[in-house]
């Protein structure tokens, strides 16, 4: 039963993401096309369904609680003078953090846990999110935008959205039947999430060349966030006795890759007036960049790993 889950996680993700990325390195504007109403339209209606199947429950309120923790938690370890030095880069440390829980998050809990540890990945991924785009742009740049520009950034998260679209088609008599309706088309929905993933790295594959001077930090902000993160989820989630389930959901959620939003509030923070700044925020997108492209191909082992610990010797 686990090699059957875990060979429905790869066929979950990697055709997806290589089908994506071919087509990202094949055809540049493919992902600028179909992201726009991917993000509008496709994946809110597919929260929708996979909320309304996954049911409301009150522990979605403690999921959202540990996004919060784990993002809270990094960034006190991130105050240490002694990470500081190690992860100098604001974009690095936000990358340690902040995982790719809306197109990444989704297919592992659809393909390694049951349909009731939905809910618990979408709340985890709303307080994610909202965290990502009002504390990210300080964390990477501290002359960011206004406070306009972070609420404009929160309204377009596809996970807001579904959030709104789901309470108010939970209110309706038809809830039940529209999740079974809209079920395999939001199955297709997060398919085509994750191929855009894999069209983005083709995007970084095709326009960015390897430096032969690695950044500093770069291999210590891969660790904490494929393994540094995700064990302190399960540390915390431990002492305070949550249920299987949920802990298995923000455990796999924190064990996310990087998420390619920390790639573009970088690049962002870097188009500025050209100069020894702007120089040094595009080594810092390069840098993020790699960060984005290692810790997306290594979650294919270590999310896996982290499945066979919580369903193996950690299981109940």
């Amino acid at each position: 039963m686990g090699g059957g889950l875990v060979l429905r996680f790869l066929l979950e993700l990697v055709p997806a993401l290589g089908i994506g990325l071919l087509l990202g390195m094949r055809f540049p504007g493919l992902p600028g096309k179909l992201a726009p109403p991917l993000i509008s339209w496709g994946i809110p209606i597919g929260l929708v369904a996979l909320l309304l199947r996954a049911g409301f429950q009150p522990n979605l309120l403690t999921a959202a609680l540990m996004a919060a923790a784990a993002s809270g938690l990094g960034l006190l370890l991130l105050r240490l003078p002694a990470l500081r030095r190690q992860i100098p880069g604001g974009g690095l440390q936000l990358g340690c953090i902040v995982g790719n829980t809306s197109y990444w998050g989704l297919p592992v809990a659809l393909a390694l846990l049951p349909s009731g540890a939905i809910g618990f990945t979408i709340a985890f991924d709303l307080m994610a999110t909202l965290i990502t785009w009002s504390l990210g742009p300080l964390l990477v740049d501290r002359h960011a935008g206004s406070v306009n520009q972070l609420l404009r950034g929160l309204a377009t998260s596809p996970a807001i959205r579904g959030l709104g679209l789901a309470v108010l088609v939970y209110q309706t008599p038809w809830s039940a039947t529209l999740a079974q309706w809209l079920w395999w088309p939001a199955r297709l929905v997060v398919l085509v999430a994750l191929s855009i993933v894999g069209m983005r790295l083709g995007l970084m594959l095709r326009s960015r060349h390897p430096s032969p001077v690695r950044a500093p930090g770069l291999t210590l902000a891969l660790v904490g966030k494929l393994l540094g993160l995700p064990l302190a989820m399960l540390l915390l989630a431990s002492l305070l006795g949550l249920p299987t389930l949920l802990r298995n959901a923000v455990v796999l959620q924190a064990a996310a890759p990087t998420a390619i939003s920390v790639l573009l509030l970088t690049e962002a923070a870097g188009a500025g007036p050209e100069g020894a700044a702007a120089a040094g925020q595009q080594e810092a997108a390069e840098a993020v960049a790699t960060l984005v492209l290692w810790s997306t191909g290594l979650a294919l082992v270590s999310v896996p790993l982290w499945w066979w610990l919580l369903s193996g010797p950690l299981g109940s």
